[in-house]
């Protein structure tokens, strides 16, 4: 194997960056065996358009190699991404399987915690394509054809525009690849599940005047079931006094209201049919068993039928190609496919007849019905879980003619070409149910004269295959769920489909204009014309709202974008004292959107070399972010939010807090004792809504304002060869937040903290429990976050022992604020070392050393994640709540559970073989390290932080190169 660079200009390579913590060489590239003149090349690095030959950036930027990427376990780049420090937690967790919609499954990187949709994806320098979510999907992207992944930690609007608010990734592909490569990779985790496997194949050929590389993978990854792992099994794991709440009263064994208990809450309100019994005889049923008198059998533990981390498989194919049209011409193209598929499961729909949006309960003239009067009933679809399978296709082209020509005695580089996106999914569920078909099934029936059950009456009969009547107490027989006939009749198909395009047009041209006395003047300059359209179809029955599925509307519509852009970099001073080197850089892009008029966004960065060894550098940047398809054209929809209400007197914010518990009391009649109910009117904790809330899209959104500093420095001591440290304080505020709020944040900045504005976006019924709440997308308030990044790099000096380096990449939050609105008396709140949604962690470290002997190598991976705190489940439970005299910032006093740090190991070694193979084994948390409890829940749907590992995870790796 081995890589050549065709005969063509080499300015025009793809960019090559080095990390910012070495002071980068120079490449050199021969242009020409004849003459042997040798010249600099110039590149293209992330986060300038400049090309040019020193690459030290005024921009902190990370560098991951092919090298750093096969030292690892991780074998996606999703998962690569989300191990470096700078990530935050993740978004769309696929340990959070109850995600509805169509962006559940994919893979999506977070920088700074700002969101997922605040960092914007590259694939060779040129966007990667979102969805109607805004979200950009790294599980298209197959690994082995990554050469190297560059991070801008910094806002990069003003250069790539929207979405470049936290930062930028550009994932590189392999080019100019001469020969073949066969990759084999398996693992699973200790407990025998998990099980992932991966094959790719590379090939390629360079030519005088062509290169083309061809690469397929395949992708396989099994999930991992929440029975397996104890602390996914029970809702709310830990302490003893937490298993009843793990079970609902809602059971895979159906239970009726006793018409003669009117107390909703008496031992004896549900009934269950004895074993055996008939159900059309009340005297044949008994009590339902209790899980707070330690009694399970009646009830159901949704864990037992749930996915903790939901499976994918994927088929990548990628190819690219470059063809020397004339000796300053060339033509360079891409094109991809991805199909990714993958399946979720969770525990079958608890019905609930009662519930306000079902209100199905049994007919007084129904067969079944033991009392003769309407009879609610609630049941478990156990026997039919609810499954969602997902499969996205996802195919990308691009063609761009690039080139140089010569202006005056300078050479100008310039390239344009034409990108297109698209992604087409569908979404198909079964487990909801069809409650048109259920209120048929416990409508009215008799018993016909072949002694077969039959809907309707004997006077207007339904015929058996339009209608099964149903007993929601049996577990057996034709008229149970068990049989399969009425499953088909409950448990339709239910699907969507959407599909996302992008268009994008684009020409720059970059070079010298002058040479100045401290170096060259150098430009870039460009336009770019970027059409996105979308649209997510949920089939009619879907939108009708007759299935237990959440409903949701059509989404479509879209946006275009003209835009321009200048940059300019200046040197100012250069071989002085004091000033080794002295530059500025300044761009500006203007963009105007059809759909919300124009913006400039400018940034300015510097650097400066007072001496050979030390580089201080800094920028100031704009930034913004537009609204998604989904923000702007969604229809209203259905969501199921977790939540905790303040005012539960028990275990909410207002058992401790006498300003919280008189606002309440002003809400809700007879508040004294008010407790948050659950599924089945059982007492409830955070985590769990029995009522569908409304979500949606807002066509007068506006794109949300950025500003980004960062100030650093990078000492490279020549008096210690190898080593390299920078410290880098950044800066980002975002005005004008586009969001949804969560029905907890309402809740809480309505009682908690007595912003009036919140309290209009919910109502309460009569038994005060939160029964509608809206959280359509707005403007409003702003996130304000600061911190750190501090890096190493030190390859140390040759020894008999072997080759040793070390790097080790730390970022620390000082300080993570949001203000929910724009009012005066809104108190901006902290949310460094908080779970909530996530976690932002006050540092993430990452540290790894790597050992090479001639044949062998070896590395060992630390990751880092310091303590956190949450709201305390239940204050007086001090096993779950060791400081429960908190006071916040607002002088508010609860009891909050702190917790520790976790540190997850890893370790690989590998082998050189001498046929031309690499054999790699390895252990991701080597010592089966497990998080701890954390009821929030954050990035997962367990009491668990999504951001940890599963478990010990065992894998080896085979490369044969050809």
């Amino acid at each position: 194997m081995k890589a050549r660079i065709p005969a063509m200009r080499r300015g025009l390579l793809p960019a090559a960056i080095l990390t910012a913590l070495v002071p980068a060489s120079a490449a050199f590239a021969q242009d020409g065996a004849a003459s042997g003149a040798t010249t600099l090349d110039r590149i293209e690095v992330t986060g300038s358009r400049i090309r040019k030959v020193d690459v030290e950036t005024a921009q902190p930027i990370l560098s991951i190699s092919r090298a750093d990427i096969e030292n690892q376990g991780f074998q996606s780049v999703g998962d690569i991404l989300q191990n470096i420090a700078v990530t935050g937690s993740p978004a769309l967790s696929r340990s959070s399987p109850l995600n509805a919609g169509e962006s559940p499954g994919g893979t999506y990187v977070d920088l700074r915690n700002l969101g997922p949709e605040r960092t914007l994806v590259l694939l060779n320098g040129r966007r990667l394509g979102v969805n109607n979510d805004g979200l950009q999907d790294l599980a298209t992207i197959p690994s082995s054809m990554v050469e190297r992944i560059e991070v801008l930690k910094d806002g990069a609007s003003a250069l790539y525009g929207s979405d470049a608010v936290a930062g930028v990734i550009n994932v590189i592909t392999r080019r100019n690849f001469d020969g073949a490569e066969a990759n084999a990779y398996i693992g699973q985790y200790g407990e025998g599940d998990g099980q992932t496997q991966s094959f790719d194949f590379t090939i390629g050929s360079v030519g005088e005047r062509s290169a083309i590389t061809f690469g397929v993978q395949y992708d396989e990854e099994k999930p991992v079931w929440a029975r397996d792992r104890w602390w996914a099994l029970d809702t709310y794991p830990g302490p003893a006094a937490l298993e009843p709440y793990s079970w609902t009263m809602v059971g895979a064994r159906g239970n009726i209201r006793n018409p003669d208990q009117p107390n909703a809450r008496a031992p004896d309100a549900w009934l269950v049919l004895r074993d055996g019994g008939d159900p059309t005889n009340l005297g044949d049923y008994r009590a339902q068993l209790d899980p707070f008198d330690g009694e399970y059998g009646d009830s159901s533990r949704a864990a037992e039928q749930m996915m903790v981390k939901t499976g994918m498989e994927r088929l990548s194919l990628f190819t690219s190609a470059s063809f020397d049209l004339t000796d300053n011409t060339r033509f360079v193209t891409d094109a991809s496919f991805n199909r990714r598929e993958t399946s979720v499961q969770v525990a079958g729909y608890p019905y609930q007849s009662a519930n306000v949006d079902v209100q199905t309960p049994i007919s007084a003239d129904s067969y079944f019905n033991p009392t003769g009067e309407v009879l609610n009933f609630r049941r478990r679809g156990w026997e039919v879980p609810r499954t969602t399978d997902r499969k996205l296709d996802t195919y990308r082209f691009s063609g761009i003619f690039e080139g140089t020509f010569d202006f005056g005695d300078r050479f100008l580089d310039w390239n344009a070409g034409y990108l297109y996106t698209r992604g087409d999914a569908t979404i198909r569920a079964r487990g909801d149910f069809n409650k048109l078909a259920v209120a048929q099934a416990v409508g009215p029936s008799f018993l016909n004269a072949d002694g077969v059950v039959q809907c309707g009456t004997p006077d207007a009969p339904i015929s058996l295959g339009d209608c099964i009547p149903w007993s929601p107490v049996l577990s057996e027989g034709p008229n149970s769920l068990a049989n399969p006939d009425i499953q088909n009749k409950f448990f339709l198909w239910e699907n969507a489909t959407s599909e996302t395009t992008t268009h994008n047009y684009f020409a720059d041209v970059s070079g010298v204009i002058a040479a100045l006395p401290a170096g060259e003047l150098g430009f870039a300059a460009g336009v770019e014309h970027r059409k996105v359209e979308g649209r997510y179809s949920p089939d009619a029955f879907a939108q009708t709202g007759n299935s237990t599925n959440l409903a949701a509307q059509e989404t479509s519509g879209g946006y275009s974008v003209d835009e321009f852009f200048l940059e300019l970099d200046v040197p100012l001073l250069a071989d002085l004292p004091g000033a080794q080197e002295l530059s500025l850089n300044v761009a500006s892009r203007y963009s105007d959107y059809d759909v919300f008029g124009d913006t400039t966004n400018s940034k300015a960065s510097f650097r400066w070399r007072p001496i050979e060894d030390l580089l201080v550098r800094g920028t100031w940047a704009q930034g913004f972010r537009a609204p998604s398809v989904s923000d702007l054209y969604g229809g209203v929809g259905q969501t199921f939010d977790y939540y905790s209400d303040p005012c539960d007197t028990v275990n909410g914010v207002a058992a401790s807090n006498a300003d919280v518990y008189a606002r309440c009391a002003g809400d809700i009649a007879n508040y004294a004792g008010f407790v948050q109910l659950g599924q089945g009117g059982s007492p409830a904790y955070g985590g769990q809504t029995g009522t569908p809330f409304l979500s949606g899209s807002n066509p007068n959104l506006t794109p949300e304002t950025t500003t980004s500093r960062s100030l650093g420095v990078v000492y490279s001591p020549s008096y210690v060869e190898g080593l390299g440290v920078s410290l880098d304080w950044w800066r980002t505020k975002i005005d004008n937040v586009i969001t949804a709020f969560t029905a907890n944040g309402i809740l809480r900045d309505c009682y908690v903290y007595d912003i009036a504005s919140q309290c209009q976006y919910f109502t309460r019924g009569e038994d005060g429990v939160v029964d509608s709440l809206t959280r359509i997308g707005r403007n409003a308030g702003y996130w304000d976050v600061e911190g750190f990044d501090f890096e190493v790099n030190y390859r140390l000096p040759e020894t008999r022992f072997g080759d040793f380096s070390v790097n080790w990449q730390s970022t620390y939050y000082s300080n993570f604020e949001t203000k929910a609105d724009n009012t005066e008396n809104t108190t901006p709140q902290p949310n460094v070392g908080w779970a909530g949604s996530g976690i932002v962690f006050r540092i993430r470290s990452v540290a790894n050393l790597n050992w090479e002997y001639g044949d062998f190598g070896a590395t060992w991976t630390a990751r880092y994640f310091s303590g956190f705190r949450e709201s305390c489940l239940i204050e007086s439970l001090a096993e779950i709540c060791n400081n429960p005299g908190y006071i916040d910032h607002d002088g508010i006093a609860y009891g909050v559970n702190e917790m520790g740090s976790n540190t997850f190991n890893d370790v690989q070694i590998r082998w050189r073989a001498p046929w031309n193979a690499t054999v790699s084994f390895g252990v991701n948390n080597v010592f089966d390290r497990e998080g701890q409890v954390v009821y929030a829940g954050p990035s997962s749907g367990f009491s668990y932080y999504g951001g940890f590992d599963f478990g010990r995870f065992t894998y080896m790796k085979y490369q044969q190169r050809f």
